[in-house]
């Protein structure tokens, strides 16, 4: 029986060296609770297989360890394609999706992790050709051998829970990772596959974890941000001596007033029914709010056009191949330390925290939002004013649920094509496309179909998710790559990299194009532009990466770093350089303030970026950038920022009191993003507020589409006219293409 028990735990064991080193290479991670975990489950693995009889036991064999190596493969393939591990969330949410829109990546990631994949599975055919030939036999349970078994069993059991409580009784950074924050990549890369498949399962099923403690110590003082005092001024003036005599008038300085909205905490307080919601209601008491600032609604009555962008990257922007890219991010609102962090589930967190100024909380964030009250987002602003929201996809309809998500948000949403409903269900949530089902889609042609629907209106608020910069990166399987790959082969360039240009020159041709539209509808002036990206390009390793950027991106957080055009036409000639730090949990507070709404800045996780706050940006594992420090809480880099005479920007002696209270503010921001979703929390602000506060103004009636003359395009080369003249950007004839193929944004 302990011959069997030890084939379980070198399978495991095999298995995890495999699973490290496919994902992490030779990096050392810390094997004990691993090892523990292989002990207990080799157990029980035994223990099944020994009391079953007859053939019975060898099928018992070969569902258990295929059901584990299956496993294993599938987080080798997925680590390889996404950089980061598999979830339950993501596999029985997500898994339909996939296979129906995804398989050629994940084909192409199966060739690629082949060698590991056979490596997995050779204990198992080994054993396999042992009891054919009957050189080996699976054992029965008898009571010596149980008993040393479950000696074994119990001795994995014993350490795996003394690991723990040590953890937690030495605040450990592992008991941290694996218990109240749970980091499922930090937890993959150095603890294993094992304690990985166990916490998420625990996690996915709703078990005892769901009581273990996740709020900070009733006697711990969170840290709370200085925040400048700002008293109103008297704009009567009197002289000295109070005699109110005529006088130089004394420069009269702008009045800035809270960014906050009349919340009742006393309601809070008696809606909160559990520790999540009255540590929520103790936030709003304590989280300092910003204040209007010299943009506060600078754009106010403007119309916005708001776009996520699929892989989008710094890098994508040249001067000579995606020359509209490059003239709005170096005007307008130029930001110089902008940063995009990649979360678990990329596209669909990406958007997320675009759109709500929260931190996602694990996986499907978006989705877990789409039954949720998303009362303060910019829809729900734009409503109060009667201005309409559409919200457009050149994917599917139904992928990560935005049918349901981005109505919620207050979208009016629509796509290229239905996805899992029936056509005829939702024949008035899909706009016509030349060509649907190219893989990736065009995003000149989404622009070019669906900017006339709302240019007729008085004002608008417009939401685009892009997909033309998706990966992979070459010219094979990607259409829009081929598409403008005579544009990018004379760059010095490997395929890859040339590759990641060419899809984004689609990108560039699509944002002309609105330009175009919107200068020929008379509505250029009164419209912002805004594009981040949903995450940086991380399907190309790290020296494609670093091609691409043209030197090395190894230190800090720079591989994040990424560009926000944040554009006005009337900004043109005079561009606002902004260094503070920020990221896109700030996109939707700052939009807010520009556009001049009445909010509440304590509501998102993200601060106005033009606010008295010091910049933060959060990414997944916890790491931070703020305007002092770059802090990797994986390598535990820290680099400390100077002025321009090469002083620390905090000093020495305070810096360790600094990183401590920053790091105590990051966990702040995420416990406020997962409760709000969580709980639900926003339905109870809704309470808290005066009556009638959000309630929507009645929506302009659709005018008549603005219309332009639409080309008849025939031949590949034909293009779509901007600015008045051909410019390359074709919409491609389907004569003569290779079978179109459906696939996942």
């Amino acid at each position: 029986m302990l011959v069997l028990w030890l084939v379980f735990a070198g399978i495991f064991l095999l298995a995890e060296v495999t699973y490290h080193f496919s994902g992490y290479g030779l990096v050392l991670f810390n094997p004990l609770y691993a090892l523990a975990l292989i002990c207990v489950w080799s157990g029980v693995c035994t223990f099944l297989v020994s009391v079953v009889k007859g053939i019975a036991k060898k099928i018992l064999y070969f569902v258990l360890t295929a059901l584990f190596m299956v496993w294993y493969c599938a987080q080798i393939v997925y680590l390889h394609i996404f950089k980061q591990p598999l979830l339950w969330e993501a596999t029985f949410t997500g898994g339909g999706d996939a296979l129906t829109n995804y398989y050629k990546e994940a084909l192409l990631g199966i060739w690629q992790c082949l060698p590991l994949i056979l490596l997995v599975f050779v204990p198992i055919v080994v054993t396999a050709v042992l009891l054919g030939r009957k050189k080996w036999q699976l054992p029965q349970f008898g009571g010596l051998q149980g008993l040393r078994l479950g000696l074994v069993t119990l001795v994995g059991l014993v350490v795996a829970i003394v690991t723990l409580q040590v953890g937690r009784v030495l605040e450990t950074e592992y008991y941290e990772e694996y218990t109240e924050f749970y980091d499922p990549i930090w937890v993959a890369e150095n603890m294993g596959g094992l304690p990985l498949l166990q916490r998420d399962t625990v996690l996915y099923i709703g078990s005892f974890f769901e009581d273990m403690e996740l709020f900070a110590k009733e006697d711990e003082e969170p840290y709370v941000p200085y925040v400048p005092s700002v008293e109103s001024t008297d704009e009567s003036q009197t002289t000295e001596d109070g005699s109110g005599e005529d006088q130089e008038p004394e420069e009269v300085l702008p009045v800035y007033v809270p960014q906050q909205l009349d919340i009742n905490t006393e309601v809070l307080a008696g809606l909160a029914d559990g520790k999540k919601t009255k540590w929520l209601t103790e936030y709003f008491q304590t989280e300092p709010v910003t204040y209007t600032n010299e943009y506060t609604g600078v754009f106010e009555g403007y119309n916005l056009i708001f776009l996520t962008a699929e892989g989008f990257s710094t890098y994508a922007i040249r001067e000579d191949l995606t020359p509209t890219l490059y003239r709005l991010a170096n005007s307008g609102f130029v930001f110089n330390n902008y940063y995009v962090p990649l979360w678990q589930t990329s596209t669909s967190d990406g958007e997320y925290i675009n759109t709500t100024g929260l931190i996602p909380d694990g996986q499907f964030s978006m989705r877990k939002s789409g039954s949720n009250t998303m009362a303060f987002t910019l829809p729900r602003y734009f409503a109060k004013e009667g201005v309409n929201s559409l919200a457009y996809h050149n994917n599917s309809l139904t992928y990560y649920d935005r049918n349901v998500t981005h109505p919620n948000l207050g979208y009016v949403f629509k796509a290229a094509k239905s996805g899992s409903l029936p056509d005829a269900e939702c024949a008035d949530q899909i706009f016509a496309m030349e060509h649907p089902n190219y893989w990736p889609q065009s995003d000149l042609e989404m622009v070019y179909s669906t900017a006339p629907e709302y240019l007729g209106l008085e004002r608008f608020n417009i939401y685009y998710m892009t997909i033309s910069g998706h990966m992979n990166y070459n010219f094979g399987g990607n259409r829009m790559s081929r598409k403008n790959k005579d544009a990018v082969t004379h760059l010095d360039m490997s395929e890859n990299a040339q590759a990641y240009i060419a899809c984004h020159i689609e990108l560039d041709k699509a944002l002309e194009d609105l330009l175009y539209q919107l200068e020929e509808a008379g509505q250029l002036e009164k419209t912002v532009i805004c594009l981040s990206a949903d995450h940086y390009p991380y399907a190309m390793t790290v020296e494609e990466y670093d091609e691409l950027a043209g030197r090395s991106l190894a230190t800090g957080q720079e591989k994040f770093r990424n560009t926000l055009i944040l554009w006005n036409a009337g900004m043109e000639d005079e561009p606002v350089y902004v260094d503070k730090a920020c990221g896109s949990m700030d996109l939707l507070p700052t939009l807010l303030n520009l556009f001049g709404f009445e909010f509440d800045s304590r509501l998102y996780a993200g601060k106005d970026i033009f606010s008295d706050r010091e910049g933060m940006v959060i990414f997944n594992d916890r790491s931070f950038v703020t305007d002092c420090v770059s802090y990797s809480k994986k390598t535990k880099e820290t680099i400390w920022f100077t002025d321009a005479d090469g002083n620390y920007l905090v000093p020495e002696e305070q810096q360790e009191a600094y990183l401590e209270a920053m790091q105590a503010e990051v966990k702040r921001r995420y416990n406020f993003s997962a409760y709000i979703l969580q709980e639900d929390y926003y339905a109870d602000i809704l309470q808290a507020l005066p009556e009638g506060f959000m309630d929507a103004a009645p929506l302009e009636t659709m005018a008549p589409r603005w219309e332009r003359p639409v080309p008849e395009v025939t031949d590949p080369t034909e293009s779509i006219p901007a600015n008045g003249e051909a410019t390359g950007a074709a919409v491609e004839s389907s004569e003569g293409t290779a079978a179109s193929v459906e696939t996942v944004n």
